[in-house]
């Protein structure tokens, strides 16, 4: 049996990279798959290719009763983000797993060289958004009976070689700090929240960061999706971790 029948999920950054992934990962294992992103061409692919999922194991389904909703949502937009929560809230009145996985790597420069607008747009993104999504959610988080929460993370250089990272560094700093917090605040609830460290993937932002570096090491969104599907499950039971993927062998 599929081992996520009846869960519903919210993924950010879903129209691509390791979001689109793990989308099609807890949508193969039953879940309802709330597809969450910017450009909605891309969200309609996904939702074509989830639908088909589900076409192909049930011999055909009305498109109201497959396992995708996606939503156009720019995180940046607070506002969206609470509107979200209350839809969630009209339609499913619980949310058993959100998946935080949109980021953006932001400018690689000297931090005297950023501009003020674009380090607070990197903060604004891969960490206040996510303090939005917990602010907006946790209600319906707390109405599942095993929710899981994960955020992703890592991708830092560390030591002399994290010269010009400043902005993305400082937001997983604070990210991982955030949901440390908040795994201690919910340590009695039925909910568990991890950050996860996929390691070296090949995504647009590895990409950009990384021009020119050779593939070949370098696992898929793929690769690392089913990690996401076996923390997601109701077995898991760790909270407050960062849950470092192995390497490619």
């Amino acid at each position: 049996m599929s081992r996520l029948n009846g869960r519903v999920a919210l993924v950010t950054g879903a129209s691509r990279g390791i979001g689109r992934a793990v989308a099609v990962a807890l949508a193969r294992e039953g879940a309802h798959v709330v597809a969450l992103a910017r450009t909605s061409g891309a969200l309609e692919e996904l939702d074509d290719e989830i639908c088909a999922l589900g076409a192909s194991a049930t011999g055909g389904l009305a498109r109201a009763e497959r396992n995708i909703t996606i939503v156009p949502l720019d995180l940046l937009d607070f506002a969206g983000i609470d509107r979200l929560g209350a839809a969630l809230f009209e339609r499913h009145r619980k949310l058993d797993i959100l998946v935080g996985a949109a980021a953006e790597l932001g400018p690689l420069s000297p931090l005297p060289h950023v501009q003020p607008d674009a380090f607070e747009r990197t903060l604004a993104l891969d960490l206040t958004a996510n303090y939005r999504l917990i602010r907006a959610l946790d209600p319906l988080l707390r109405a599942s009976d095993a929710a899981r929460v994960l955020f992703v993370t890592g991708g830092v250089p560390e030591g002399v070689h994290a010269a010009y990272w400043g902005p993305y560094a400082a937001a997983k700093a604070g990210l991982e700090a955030m949901v440390r917090a908040y795994s201690a605040e919910i340590a009695n609830t039925q909910i568990r929240v991890n950050l996860v460290d996929p390691g070296p993937t090949r995504t647009q932002l590895r990409a950009r960061a990384f021009p020119g570096e050779s593939l070949q090491h370098l696992r898929t969104p793929k690769d690392v999706a089913p990690a996401f599907v076996e923390l997601a499950c109701s077995a898991e039971t760790r909270s407050g971790e960062i849950i470092r993927l192995a390497a490619k062998a």
